[in-house]
């Protein structure tokens, strides 16, 4: 059956290149002799960014994008602007085979997936598989990677394992989000976005200053807040649900002593005050619909302090450059959640978790003997996660209390060569080395008083620790078949942390909370990039095999309500394909599109995933959770002139993301979903003023961000779901003011 698919993807990728083939043919010439501002690119934004080249800092050196042997979606500031993106959940059905999805919605627990290759999960100790890195800085839990994406000058969205150069953790791919320097001339700029549809207010406010302040110094303040009365509607008290208060601060220093050396320093704050999440009980509601009802409205808070520093220094030595990047990251959280989803005081939990990183990664890229480019460095992360998880179960006459300390040490010693054996063939090869140590001191459910992460103390009843140590080899080729098409292949391999479970409410005699070994993927990947004066054409295919899956298995027969391990489960197989483009079909009109493509399958079973005590097929025939099979988009971006003053850009788009799993059993799941959105920006001539109108989710889609059952027969009280909804049809305006 494997085969047939990847027989069928295959074909269906042969076609897609032969398309691209008469793309190219009727282009008209050679991409590389254009002029810079005349080469289309592949993502969706605004009609005039969409004729220029595009450089990316993908492989860790500035390149053109289309040069990238890789599957990269790009989405610059313009484009985050046109799109009204504010976080990295609204560009979830924007891509191929990629779902960038918060599980608590709205909470800011990320349970993001690309070609299939995801978590299921909130727990603090979990890994993700897509890895974030703000400013070349990995985040390294999964509640902080949200990111607001005002004053962000680029995202990069990286299909596929990265582990070569940005280490464990990216075994799906990886984002780079690069935030804004201040400019070379005095800058302002001033937004403003208020937003309906539901039942209350949404509204943002943003504002940047700065600029040079003498020959060799440049600063700038950007302030950020978002003041959501609530979208929601709790039939339970009539009024509307999800308020969310977000103040960010963001000062920046830039300052270049010589020509040679530039340094650059970030500074980050923000706080944030909102609504517990909307958790809609499937058994009360259609899940195709908002509706929900619960007493205990609940709520997050949320700080963090977050410092960066950037040292580039170019040196004669390759013609190259070294660069050294230094992180801290300290945040402080604490929620409320009605787990019941009902009216009844039944069942909740607060959480605690404070959380502290800091990193520095030490590196070098030139070039040497005209054909050799290499890029090798050190890498040093650590955390800390002080985690505690307090259940009130049947209006608090039984309170458990569980959680734990976990300290994680990783080095990282990597190398990456390129060689252009010809003019047309360049070899790809690189490997990294990791090491990796973990510690964990844990509490199992107890009902004696105490708080691992703000006091009074409790006594652990496990500790432990482990170390890990991995390689992540890459080997691949290019084959430049002209100055605007290539084609590539490589096979690279990647690593997911092993671990321990923070969340388990065994006692250490039923159930330990780890370790679990690491998750490994090995992937094959072919594919061709096409760029012509009327458009481009961008495809892959690809097949991974990962081997000792990483999955959460929820236990409902337990006094805690449920209980939750975590264990390697499974290997898996998975072939698929990408194809993304661009075509103007005139100076001023585009079409865009992509397809995505990813059918993974369990071939070897390892433990009882439907949790039906005994290991058969049918668990073997188990969907894996957040894999939806089938995601593509169609789009248009018209530019008008208005009567010599003016300009107006117009843009709508229809995403296709199929139904996807949320639990290993696949019980719970979310439907399909078909978004349309659509919007208009007018701006006078000198670009100072400009208003835009914009629809989102304009067929008001049903999203769930996770699902919990919650049957037990200890508890009959209980029964339903624990499913957090997303936001459904929103409209906007968004008024922007510049000055230079």
């Amino acid at each position: 059956m494997i085969k047939r698919k990847f027989q069928s993807a295959m074909k269906g990728f042969l076609c897609l290149f032969l398309a691209g083939l008469l793309l190219a043919s009727l282009g008209g010439g050679d991409a590389s002799a254009q002029d810079d501002d005349t080469v289309a690119q592949n993502v969706f934004g605004v009609s005039g960014v969409f004729l220029k080249k595009i450089t990316v800092t993908a492989r860790k050196r500035e390149e053109l994008i289309q040069d990238v042997p890789l599957s990269i979606t790009h989405f610059s500031s313009e484009q985050l602007e046109t799109l009204k993106v504010n976080d990295l959940e609204s560009l979830t059905v924007r891509m191929p085979n990629v779902a960038l999805d918060d599980a608590i919605s709205g909470l800011s627990i990320a349970n993001f997936s690309i070609r299939g290759v995801g978590i299921n999960e909130s727990i603090a100790s979990v890994d993700p598989t897509v890895g974030v890195f703000v400013d070349g800085i990995y985040m390294g839990q999964i509640s902080i990677v949200l990111f607001d994406t005002f004053d962000v000058e680029s995202i990069e969205v990286l299909r596929g394992p990265q582990g070569t150069l940005f280490g464990r953790n990216v075994t799906g791919g990886a984002i780079l989000i690069n935030t804004k320097k201040p400019g070379d001339v005095f800058e302002i700029s001033a937004r403003t976005s208020f937003e309906g549809g539901g039942e209350s207010l949404n509204s943002y406010y943003m504002g940047t200053i700065g600029g040079p302040i003498s020959e060799t110094v440049s600063v700038k303040v950007s302030a950020y807040t978002n003041q959501d009365n609530g979208w929601f509607k709790n039939l339970h008290t009539g009024e509307a649900f999800g308020e969310n208060d977000i103040r960010m601060v963001r000062p920046m220093i830039v300052w270049n002593p010589t020509d040679d050396v530039s340094l650059v320093l970030r500074y980050q704050y923000e706080s944030t005050r909102n609504d517990g999440t909307a958790s809609q009980n499937q058994r009360d509601f259609d899940l195709n619909s908002h509706d929900f009802s619960i007493d205990e409205e609940g709520f997050r808070r949320h700080k963090h302090h977050f410092f960066t520093a950037q040292l580039d220094w170019d040196v004669d030595f390759g013609d190259g450059t070294v660069t050294n990047i230094f992180g801290f990251y300290d945040a402080e959280g604490t929620a409320l959640l009605d787990i019941d989803s009902t009216p009844e005081n039944v069942f909740s939990i607060r959480g605690w978790t404070p959380y502290r990183q800091w990193s520095n990664e030490l590196r070098y890229a030139g070039r040497f003997f005209e054909s050799l480019h290499a890029t090798t460095g050190l890498y040093y992360f650590t955390n800390e996660i002080n985690y505690h998880d307090s259940r009130y179960i049947l209006g608090g006459a039984l309170t458990q209390n569980l959680g734990g300390d976990y300290f994680v040490d990783t080095l990282g010693v990597f190398l990456s060569l390129d060689y252009d054996l010809t003019d047309r063939v360049t070899l790809i090869s690189g490997t990294r080395y990791s090491h990796e140590k973990r510690k964990v001191e844990t509490v199992s459910a107890t009902a004696v008083p105490c708080n691992v992460a703000v006091g009074p103390a409790c006594e652990f009843d496990f500790t432990d620790e482990e170390t890990w140590n991995s390689w992540s080899p890459k080997l691949g080729a290019v084959y430049h078949i002209s100055g605007g098409a290539n084609i590539y292949g490589h096979w690279t391999r990647g690593f997911r942390s092993g671990g321990y479970n923070l969340r388990n409410s065994f006692p250490p005699d039923q159930e330990l909370p780890g370790p679990y070994d690491e998750e490994r993927i090995d992937t094959f990947e072919a594919g061709f990039k096409i760029s012509t004066n009327r458009g481009i054409l961008n495809g892959a295919v690809f097949y991974n095999m990962i081997d000792d899956v990483q999955r959460i298995i929820t236990l409902p027969r337990s006094a805690s309500v449920f209980a939750q391990e975590i264990r390697n489960t499974a290997d898996v197989e998975a072939f698929g394909f990408e194809l993304d483009g661009l075509l103007a079909v005139t100076g001023n009109f585009f079409l865009l599109g992509s397809i995505g493509y990813a059918d993974p399958e369990y071939t070897k079973i390892k433990y009882d995933l439907n949790v039906d005590g005994v290991l058969d097929k049918k668990d073997l025939a188990l969907e894996l959770p957040r894999a939806a099979k089938l995601t593509w988009s169609v789009g248009a971006t018209h530019n008008a002139g208005l009567a010599n003053w003016g300009k107006m850009t117009s843009r709508v788009s229809y995403s296709y993301r199929d139904k996807s799993y949320l639990t290993d059993n696949n019980v719970g799941y979310t439907p399909e979903q078909n978004i349309v959105e659509a919007g208009i920006d007018i701006a006078p001539m000198n670009d100072r003023f400009s208003v835009g109108f914009y629809g989102k989710n304009l067929l008001n889609e049903v999203r769930h961000g996770s699902y919990q059952s919650l049957d037990n027969p200890l508890f009959p009280q209980l029964g339903g779901s624990f499913a957090p909804l997303s936001k459904g049809r929103t409209f906007g305006v968004q008024l922007t003011y510049r000055y230079r």
